[in-house]
Parts: C-alpha cells; sequence; structure tokens
C-alpha cells in the first residue's frame, strides 16, 4: 500500500453528493488510489460540486485558484472536477482554468476511472443511456454505523428556481433488486441506519406498482437494519402508501423533510410547485395522524421575484400552523438558465430583512422542539466518540444530535438514553441501563 496513489475530494452540497464521492472513491480505490485527508499528499485532487446555491461557481474557481501553486509545483497532480456545476459548466470551466485534468458529470462518474488514465484532458458531461451504478465496482469497505443510498436520481418537476431538472436530468428509478441488494450490502459491512436519497425520492417507483412505501416495508426485511430515513421528499408525492408506512414500519424513523418552499399560493404559483398551502397543512395533519410524534423540516425561500410583503407574512403563518423542528432557510438567488432567473428580483435589503425574520421564528421553533425532549427517553445510534472522556454522540430518531455520558459505549451501539438538557443544536444525556 505504501506505493498507492493517494485521492483527495472536496464535497460540497447535498447527501446525494456525498454518497456520490462514496462512488467516486470506491472507484478510485479500483485503480490503486487510496483517499487522502491533505490535498499537499494528493496524487488527484477531485472536487464535487453543487450548482444549487448562490456563488456555486465562485466557490469552484476560488478552490481551483488555491489548487494552481500546487499543480504547478507537481505538474503529475490529476485534478477533476464533478458533481452539478461541472455539468452545467464543463466547457467554461476547462475555458477559465486549463489546468483541470478531468471534467465530469454527476451521471457520468463511472467513467471516471479511463478519465483518469488519459494523456490529456477529459470532459464528459453526457446523459449516458447505460447505468452508471452497474459500471462501478463493489463496496468492500467496512462502514460506519450510518450510511446514504442513492435509489433516485433526476427531477421532472421544473421548478422556476431549481437547475436540478439540468443538471441531474430526467428522474430516474434504481430497481427494487438492486437496491436490495446493496442494502443487504451495507449492514454486512456494519451499517445499521440507511438513508434513502433522491432529488425527488418519493418519486421513486419500481417495476409493478412500486412505489418508496413498498421499498421502505422490504427493506426492514435485511437483518440488521434497525433505521431507516429518507429524503428529500416532495408534497405532490407524499402516497397514501408512504404515509401509512410510517404508522406501520418501526423501523421508519419519525423524521420528515418534506420542502414547501413559501406559504404564499401566489409565490408557489409562480414557483411552479404545483401545489398549496392548503394542500401542504392538510398533508401534514395526515401525516401526523398517522406518526402523532414525528418532527417535520422543511426549507423556504424568502425573497422569490414579486415576493410583496403579504406573501412573506403567508410563509410566516404557515411556518406557526405546522411548527417546524428545524428547516432551512434561503435568500432567493438567480440560478442561471431557470424560468425564475429572468424575473426582477426584490430588493437585497428587504430580502435579508425578511430571511432574518422568518429565521428567528425558525430557530425559536427548533429550540422549543430541542427542549421538549429534555426529561424523555429516546434511542441514539453511536457514530463517534465525543470530545470529552466518556463521551460518545450519534443521533436520536428525530434527527437530533445527542451527547451521551457513556465511558462504555462503542461506534455502532443502539442504546436507550434519558435526554438531560438541550444546548443549541443538540442534547445532552446519560444512558439508560440496560
Amino acid at each position: 500500500m505504501a506505493d498507492a496513489k493517494k485521492l483527495f475530494i472536496k464535497t460540497y452540497g447535498c447527501q446525494m453528493n456525498v454518497y456520490d464521492s462514496e462512488r467516486m472513491a470506491e472507484a478510485m480505490g479500483a485503480e490503486g488510489y487510496v483517499t487522502t485527508d491533505s490535498v499537499e499528499d494528493a496524487d488527484m485532487v477531485l472536487l464535487n460540486t453543487c450548482h444549487i446555491r448562490e456563488k456555486a461557481s465562485e466557490k469552484l474557481y476560488s478552490d481551483l485558484g488555491r489548487l494552481k501553486p500546487l499543480k504547478q509545483g507537481k505538474p503529475d497532480l490529476k485534478i477533476g472536477v464533478a458533481g452539478c456545476v461541472a455539468q452545467a459548466e464543463g466547457a467554461e470551466i476547462q475555458r477559465r482554468m486549463p489546468m483541470v485534468d478531468i471534467v465530469v458529470g454527476p451521471q457520468a462518474y463511472h467513467r471516471l476511472p479511463a478519465m483518469a488514465r488519459a494523456s490529456g484532458p477529459s470532459v464528459d458531461t453526457d446523459f449516458p443511456a447505460e447505468d452508471k451504478f452497474d459500471h462501478l465496482p463493489q463496496r468492500k469497505a467496512n462502514r460506519g454505523p450510518t450510511a446514504f443510498l442513492t435509489v433516485q436520481e433526476g427531477c421532472d418537476k421544473f421548478c422556476a428556481f431549481c437547475v436540478v431538472p439540468y443538471t441531474r436530468g430526467a428522474e430516474v428509478s434504481r430497481t427494487p433488486a438492486r437496491l436490495l441488494a446493496e442494502a443487504r450490502d451495507l449492514v454486512a459491512r456494519g451499517v445499521r441506519e440507511i438513508t434513502l436519497l433522491g432529488q425527488n425520492v418519493n418519486a421513486w417507483h419500481g417495476e409493478g406498482g412500486w412505489g418508496l412505501g413498498r421499498l421502505i416495508r422490504e427493506m426492514v426485511a435485511v437483518p440488521g437494519l434497525d433505521r431507516i430515513r429518507y429524503t428529500t421528499s416532495h408534497p405532490g408525492d407524499m402516497a397514501d402508501d408512504l404515509i401509512s408506512a410510517h404508522a406501520e414500519v418501526p423501523q421508519l424513523m419519525p423524521y420528515l423533510h418534506l420542502p414547501v418552499q413559501s406559504g404564499s399560493d401566489r409565490i408557489l404559483k409562480a414557483m411552479n410547485r404545483k401545489h398549496t398551502a392548503d394542500h401542504y397543512l392538510r398533508l401534514i395533519q395526515r401525516i401526523r395522524a398517522a406518526r402523532p410524534d414525528i418532527l417535520l423540516t422543511s426549507d423556504f425561500i424568502v425573497g422569490f421575484p414579486g415576493e410583496t410583503d403579504a406573501d412573506f407574512q403567508a410563509t410566516l403563518d404557515l411556518v406557526r400552523a405546522v411548527g417546524f423542528g428545524m428547516a432551512y432557510s434561503f435568500k432567493y438567488s438567480a440560478r442561471p438558465g431557470t424560468p425564475a432567473a429572468e424575473r426582477p428580483p426584490v430588493a437585497d435589503d428587504l430580502a435579508d430583512a425578511r430571511l432574518q425574520e422568518l429565521q428567528a421564528l425558525i430557530t425559536a421553533q427548533q429550540r422549543a422542539a430541542q427542549e421538549a425532549m429534555v426529561g424523555r427517553e429516546v434511542s441514539v445510534l453511536y457514530e463517534k466518540a465525543g470530545r470529552l472522556p466518556g463521551q460518545m454522540v450519534g443521533k436520536s430518531q428525530h434527527l437530533m444530535a445527542v451527547h451521551v455520558d457513556d465511558a462504555q459505549g462503542r461506534i455502532g451501539d443502539l442504546v436507550r438514553v434519558r435526554v438531560s438538557a438541550s444546548a443549541s443544536n443538540s442534547l445532552a444525556a446519560v444512558r439508560i441501563p440496560d
């Protein structure tokens, strides 16, 4: 292993990019590469990019600029750009940064090893006919107790603000047989919790009318798989069977991330979200009827083009009506090539003020949700040792970070604890004796 080549990967953005980076590392592992945390030691640097948020391209070019001296000192160093910015701006990346050797889109990264072997620059931003998962090496390494599993990619919703349909392509669902096989393999290598991933994960479907609810029910038959989660969902695809799975499948955790984006019907229509605020609220009622202890999280965009004070107040009203355990909120930023990018923006200072007001409300709800856990018993899956002696850190059923006083604890233990205190973004707890 002393002669192994070293691969450094920087991952931007969503959980799917984390999964993709793992698979790219495995693909390059078959070529003799081992991963490193030191960019200076690397024989290959791979930047796995995200195009969702503002200044994604600027962040990439800034990082590439910092790599220039390294490349000059190590001419044989391979530099690659993967992911959604690569898909959207492949030719521009190589024009602006000719030091980049590889540009590969998120649907073509199974071709990365061949691109790395090429003698000159290589660009692949196609949407290949073949399934990339068929061409990736079998996963071999032991794993931590949690893992992501991509079940669905792409999106057909075409929200007016979003680049995903253009960078990830149309919705594609992986087959149940392959997903169940990969789940069994992950569990065999130490995984106890799997998060099913998709740009629009609850649109997943399989042969014979399978939906995500059916897939979850089949996955719990995998011995040793103790927890299942899924993200990210669209309100238009919360099928009855999926909602009922929350009531009927104990291994499906009481946590749901269901982005709504706005509480204003007028803005939702302008966003092409295809649901109303009332539809969302009625859906929440059904989900909570199925699983009363479920913790709900969401996404919000403020300052969307045309948003008025009344529209923003409607968003605040929806947040108050639901009571979220947590939510991500962002000021609208135009993504090139999307319909909303052609519309006049809301003034920056006004959008900033609205974002601060919304985030204050969301933070208050998050604190209330965490404080409500104090004194309660919860289960925690240990993922790592804590900073303090005798401390373990993991996630509760509700995906809250929990620090546990447990000198005998080990990574991978699934234990019962009693919550003793709530901090800003985590809980403190003591293990309950078995």
